[in-house]
């Protein structure tokens, strides 16, 4: 089976957040959250609380960001611009 890049999510408080998504990429949020259950066992009742471990992933291996956060670029402007 194709492991996915998240794991079990960990049992913290909840946190509010909303955000404003298209419809593909729900839909594509729910799709992952039901791959994730049956791969980790673990209910996922909504979808939303991937999108933080999703975002902490993408940050951790993105290496640009990486690179510009190492030399102490806040990321308040684009590279360049600022």
């Amino acid at each position: 089976m194709t492991k996915l890049k998240l794991d079990a999510l960990p049992d913290d408080k909840p946190v509010r957040l909303t955000v404003e998504l298209p419809a593909p990429v729900h839909r594509d949020l729910v799709a992952y959250a039901k791959v994730l259950e049956r791969q980790t066992s673990q209910t996922i009742k909504d979808p939303a609380k991937l999108i933080a471990p999703m975002l902490e992933r993408l940050m951790a291996t993105d290496r640009g960001f990486a690179k510009l956060r190492r030399q102490g670029t806040s990321g308040s402007s684009p590279p360049g611009k600022g």
